[in-house]
């Protein structure tokens, strides 16, 4: 940090010491401070600390530019050298908690640029000119002036540098040259790397392209100079990287070939955002899930988790056959998911039945008083339709701020029609349309803008997948789910997320393949062909964390087990526990437990938490 910052944070520093010292050691929780707007006096420091952030991230726009890799890491470094001054011993309660929260933080956000090293390793071999390129963004930054005949000389050495590169993927005879001489000319080999690699230094070359994009149109035009030397190097660049990508895509990964752009009436594509294309996923393997574990305060190894999750799906199954028995089907359990899948509504009226599902959600809330829901969250959640090429990776609806139907078009093909029109039917929905509005992600969100807002920094699936995911056991075990067609709605889902904790951490592992994790959901939940793709395709896109699919249920298994130890036991009721652990804000939810509960925080966080020893027992249905 330069002095300033530094000055700074150790003024706030002391300023959150002196308020703690003010403040009454905590002994057992105050409920109804617990329930009410709890005020933590290193608030101001995480508030500071995500201004930072944001300025940093701004500055530093070259993602993975040698500037950028060390400017973060010095970033981080700071700031845990400034925090360890802290007197953590005489924080509040609240204090300690975002003390522990920040600290994760910082060292999770370390352990990954670790791993982004380990990866650009890998990918070298193939991106030997990255750091050239991405330094170039890095010196406009720095406002130094570029020397443009020399830079143009670069640009032109990089390229050729690129072209050759890809001709050793390509075959002996390039596209356009088929004189003998081209198919005897000698080649060195291509460097030998997996898909998973390819692809990653595929995705590495649309970034690059961007950033060059933003570098070249800053200058161009602008200075004369600059134009007059780089037009030409920068457009032979910039279609060198665009074909590289392709060639790695296509000769190493497995996507489909691809009219070069150049060719008359192509009309241009985007083999990396293509929804039909292999399912190549980047696994992190076992040191990058103890990594991720740790991060998310969860004491149990990849082994144990699934473990859990087939417990779970045991049990769904056993209920799933009940379902079936009632439906006529006896155990034939796929035949009666079958024949609620046929049970959807006539093209055009499901957002009516979404509106009356979320209200019908929400009166079954009022009439038992178990969280609040403030009027203003039942008035501003909003609907709206899902795009036909974005269903392709989120075949069921979404939610949040709003909800995002998923539903077929006219535009849509029969079958990716009949494929939308199964997979949204009224029993599926049913079972989840509060998992997105309220008390679920809506809910989630408009308390997390309100109380204790400086905390959405630590947002974690665990919370908000699995406070929805809880809620969808919460609602079984009360008796929502009545009808045998609605019970199976509410167990596929529920078979699913135990799925996903199988099919991730297996992936991960390195022990199962994307197609096969499409095969193992057809096979074990039932799904559509094109559905399981889209859900494997979703998770192992790169846009969610690794963990991210086995936060539902585990983190609605957690949430469970500490429900368990507060309203069972009654230290707690209904209504305050769930106010309580949406106020507290975003955050793992060992910390929630150790926020609501006395157990004993240090700096390095709670002691680890074997949530799976204290679960209650599944409920079957009718068990009350």
């Amino acid at each position: 940090m330069h002095r300033s910052v530094c000055a700074a944070f150790v003024g706030i520093l002391l300023c959150a010491s002196s308020l703690a010292a003010q403040a009454t050691a905590a002994s057992a929780p105050d409920v109804q401070a617990l329930v009410g707007r709890a005020e933590s006096e290193l608030a101001s420091v995480v508030d500071r600390f995500n201004t930072d952030l944001a300025s940093i991230r701004r500055r530093y726009d070259a993602t993975s530019s040698p500037d950028q890799r060390r400017r973060m890491r010095e970033f981080y470094s700071a700031w845990q050298a400034e925090l360890r001054q802290l007197d953590f011993d005489r924080l509040s309660r609240e204090g300690k908690i975002d003390y522990v929260l920040l600290t994760n933080y910082l060292k999770y956000q370390l352990d990954l640029l670790a791993r982004q090293d380990t990866q650009r390793t890998e990918t070298t071999a193939l991106l030997p000119f990255a750091d050239r390129l991405l330094a170039l963004q890095d010196a406009r930054r720095n406002l130094t002036n570029p020397d443009p005949r020399a830079t143009s000389l670069l640009l032109a050495q990089v390229t050729r540098q690129i072209d050759s590169l890809r001709a050793r993927f390509e075959s002996p005879v390039s596209r356009g040259d088929t004189s003998a001489a081209a198919a005897t000319r000698p080649r060195a080999p291509a460097p030998v790397v997996s898909k998973t690699v390819a692809n990653r230094a595929a995705e590495n070359l649309d970034q690059i392209g961007r950033v060059m994009r933003n570098w070249y149109e800053y200058y161009d035009g602008y200075d004369p100079l600059f134009t007059w030397w780089m037009k030409d190097p920068y457009k032979r660049l910039d279609e060198s990287l665009k074909r590289y990508a392709r060639t790695l895509r296509e000769r190493v990964v497995g996507f489909r070939p691809q009219p070069p752009p150049s060719t008359p009436g192509a009309r241009p594509s985007d083999p990396s955002s293509a929804n039909d294309g292999p399912i190549v996923g980047d696994p992190i393997g076992a040191r990058g899930l103890r990594e991720d574990l740790e991060h998310e305060m969860i004491p149990y190894t990849p082994e144990e988790l699934i473990a859990i999750a087939e417990r779970e799906y045991a049990f769904s199954l056993s209920e799933m056959k009940k379902a079936a028995r009632e439906m006529g089907f006896g155990d034939d359990w796929k035949g009666a998911v079958e024949k609620v899948k046929n049970s959807y509504v006539e093209p055009g009226r499901q957002p009516e039945l979404i509106r009356d599902l979320a209200r019908e959600a929400e009166e079954f809330f009022d009439r038992n008083d178990w969280v609040t829901i403030p009027p203003l969250a039942r008035e501003d959640w909003r609907m709206e339709m899902m795009s036909p090429e974005r269903q392709r990776v989120a075949p069921f609806f979404l939610g949040g701020e709003s909800i995002i139907v998923s539903y077929p078009t006219a535009d849509m093909t029969a079958e990716e029609k009949l494929m939308s029109l199964r997979g949204n039917n009224p029993h599926f929905s049913r079972a989840v349309v509060f998992h997105e509005l309220n008390p679920g992600h809506h809910l989630q969100g408009f308390m997390a803008a309100r109380y204790n807002p400086h905390r959405r920094l630590f947002s974690t699936p665990f919370w908000n997948e699995g406070q929805s995911l809880y809620w969808e056991m919460f609602l079984w075990d009360h008796g929502f789910h009545v009808k045998p067609e609605d019970r199976v709605g509410a167990l596929f889902w529920r078979m699913h997320r135990s799925a996903r904790i199988m099919f991730s951490l297996r992936f991960h592992l390195g022990q199962l393949t994307p197609d096969q994790a499409v095969q193992f959901l057809v096979d074990t939940v039932a799904f559509e062909r094109a559905n399981a793709e889209g859900e494997v395709r979703r998770s192992f896109s790169g846009q969610y964390s690794p963990l991210y699919q086995i936060a539902y249920m585990i983190g609605g298994l957690q949430l469970r087990a500490l429900h368990a130890e507060l309203v069972d036991s009654g230290k707690m009721s209904e209504r305050q526990f769930h106010d309580a652990v949406l106020q507290g804000g975003p955050m793992p939810i060992a910390m929630v437990r150790a926020r609501l509960t006395d157990v004993p925080l240090r700096r390095e966080g709670p002691p680890p938490w074997r949530f799976a020893e204290h679960l209650p027992a599944p409920r079957p249905f009718g068990a009350r």
